[in-house]
């Protein structure tokens, strides 16, 4: 594992500029301008462009490529037999429901007779109904019933869908589903305390800048899990040379970007708000989370979170602590989407996000890569070998 970031992180693509305005930075060299020994400055040298990550906006429509993946979007346990769950992904609408065998389907929200949004129905003997004429719909788009009409063969838009672990699992691009499906599971010994949902009005990739960052905490998490915190002299994050996985220093923090859209990370805990230990292997108890960041539209995100622990296994049982859960995953989540909506609208005007990268932003980057490498189609995605052992 590198000790700080010793690569060249930026490297040419569409979404790179340079800028010739700003204080130089040499891309060959490390992000870190800590040590002045790390390089030799000559006098008198031509100083070199500095190279930072074009992210402007407004934001643009997404790639064909980026929805050649499989997207989880809802948790298995918000989905019983005779209800459904409605959904956007990449800017269409969709309505996720359990057929006759309890498998679920996904299908377009939107009936074929008049354009009736299908959610507004109902689900009975794994078909949904339409509110407006009672057409019926099969997971697999096909019509089955016309009310009071001859039965004409229609059929709506259906996605492939699959469910593991717990989630269900849409494919909403055009190639072929590859045959696995990553699992999100915690780590063994981990109880899942908590799975929420909320929609959230700003782009993923946005809210993936956010949680991919840990630096931030002890400036914008002040009222809730980094009250307390001092602000360390110097933050990194440690990884691989060629990886989308490490763990922060000096907090015992381990992260991973799971492409498409997800962030795993375990953290070693005392007690709420406190810190333990340098590493997550020297703290005796665990918190693990698991955020999807499933890109409903160019300014909306659906987001499932999970939370699981390693003690305590009890409190799943407690009266109401799944509303506690959520109160505070919601006060979490509160003070960053303030400051990613300020991103936004500066964003959507002109304004670079990723204007001035330093050593701490590594796993962000990282994840800009990997997603400007597929929206361009390369043959092979940078950090594959990581993203292939990890599905």
């Amino acid at each position: 594992m590198e000790t700080v970031v010793n690569e060249r992180l930026l490297s040419d693509g569409s979404a790179f500029a340079n800028t010739a305005d700003c204080a130089s930075l040499d891309p060959s060299t490390s992000l870190d301008t800590t040590t002045s020994t790390s390089s030799t400055v000559r006098v008198g040298a031509k100083k070199p462009k500095r190279r930072s990550l074009n992210i402007s906006g407004p934001v643009k429509p997404y790639s064909a490529n980026l929805k050649n993946f499989w997207y989880p979007v809802a948790f298995s346990s918000d989905l019983k037999d005779d209800t459904m769950v409605p959904i956007d992904c990449f800017e269409e609408q969709w309505v996720i429901f359990r057929g006759k065998d309890k498998r679920p389907g996904c299908v377009q929200n939107t009936c074929a007779h008049r354009a009736c949004p299908l959610d507004l129905g109902s689900v009975n003997e794994g078909r949904i109904t339409c509110p407006y004429h009672g057409w019926e719909y099969s997971t697999d788009g096909k019509c089955e019933k016309m009310p009071s009409t001859k039965m004409l063969n229609v059929r709506i838009r259906a996605l492939p869908c699959f469910e593991q672990e717990g989630m269900v699992w849409i494919w909403p691009g055009d190639d072929t589903p590859t045959p696995t499906i990553p699992s999100l599971l915690p780590p063994s010994g981990f109880t899942i305390h908590a799975e929420i949902v909320m929609e959230l009005p700003v782009e993923h990739g946005l809210l993936l800048d956010n949680l991919l960052d840990l630096a931030h905490a002890p400036f914008t998490h002040t009222s809730t899990f980094a009250k307390g915190w001092s602000v360390p002299s110097f933050v990194k994050f440690l990884t691989p040379t060629s990886g989308l996985q490490g763990y922060w220093d000096p907090y015992p923090i381990d992260m991973e970007f799971r492409p498409p859209c997800m962030v795993l990370s375990t953290i070693g805990i005392s007690k709420p708000g406190k810190l333990e230990g340098k590493s997550t292997q020297q703290c005796a108890t665990h918190l693990h989370q698991l955020h999807v960041c499933l890109p409903s539209s160019t300014n909306k995100t659906r987001l499932l979170y999970r939370m699981s622990l390693d003690f305590a296994p009890w409190m799943k049982h407690m009266p109401f602590m799944h509303l506690l859960w959520s109160h505070f995953a919601e006060k979490v989540l509160n003070e960053d989407l303030r400051l990613v909506l300020g991103q936004q609208d500066r964003m959507n005007n002109g304004a670079n996000v990723w204007n001035w990268p330093v050593s701490y932003d590594k796993l962000g980057i990282r994840y800009r890569l990997w997603r400007d490498a597929v929206e361009r189609g390369v043959d092979r995605l940078p950090f594959s070998n990581e993203i292939e052992s990890g599905s």
